[in-house]
């Protein structure tokens, strides 16, 4: 597949979930994402800090299979070499992994995310060939280390007018607030608790999933905010 066919999926998608075992409830992440995919989650992002090489590639595989089998993107955290031995469609970067443009030197047909949190961050990123762009945390969040604060829903509307490639929004996000990010245009939302440690993991894709749908075309004037 090539990086044009990946992004027309990653286009179409709406709920981009992040899949990591400590955040799981005490589940297996395969039997997390088996019942997401059922529910029509199509980008899932595996993402496991804690396990050997052999493990990820492993567990990366099982992904892989129940990826495919649904017509879902799958994007690895961090490991581009594991990314490519496992026909994995993408890789996500953070500010202290391999330099976007080395990644995309490596692997020029694979969607390649990187991580922001800054304007100076997100433009970076796209300059140096980002296939996507992260924003966040927008709220407070216990699942992903970072020493800043959390940059608030203003921040999308102060960043996102300086990119044309497309962005995503991500921490601390669930249903009952994720109308603040849509109100400011996201259309593709990252979570990662809001369903792999909810009770029903399909009924909470599927609340999500049609608020996205809802609202995530439309956006309303409101300020910015300080950024």
């Amino acid at each position: 597949m090539t990086l044009a066919d990946r992004m027309a999926m990653f286009a179409a998608g709406d709920l981009y979930l992040v899949i990591t075992e400590d955040f799981c409830a005490g589940r297996s992440p395969v039997k997390v994402l088996s019942e997401a995919l059922q529910a029509g989650v199509r980008v899932v992002q595996l993402r496991e800090k804690h396990l050997t090489d052999k493990e990820f590639y492993s567990r990366a595989l099982q992904f892989r299979e129940l990826c495919s089998a649904k017509n879902a993107l799958l994007v690895l955290n961090d490991r581009i070499d594991i990314a490519l031995a496992t026909d994995a469609d993408g890789v996500h970067l953070g500010q202290d992994d391999l330099p976007i443009q080395a990644a995309r030197s490596l692997a020029p047909e694979l969607i390649i995310g990187g991580s922001s949190h800054s304007l100076r961050e997100a433009v970076s990123a796209q300059e140096a060939g980002a296939s996507y762009v992260n924003i966040g945390p927008i709220f407070a969040t216990q699942t992903k280390a970072h020493t800043g604060i959390a940059l608030g829903p203003g921040a999308i509307k102060a960043i996102t007018p300086h990119l044309v490639v497309p962005w995503t929004v991500m921490g601390g996000i669930k249903a009952s607030n994720v109308d603040l990010v849509l109100e400011r245009g996201a259309k593709h939302v990252a979570v990662v608790t809001a369903v792999t440690a909810a009770d029903d993991v399909a009924l909470a894709c599927a609340e999500l999933r049609e608020k996205i749908q809802g609202k995530g075309k439309s956006m309303v004037d409101s300020p910015a905010g300080e950024f």
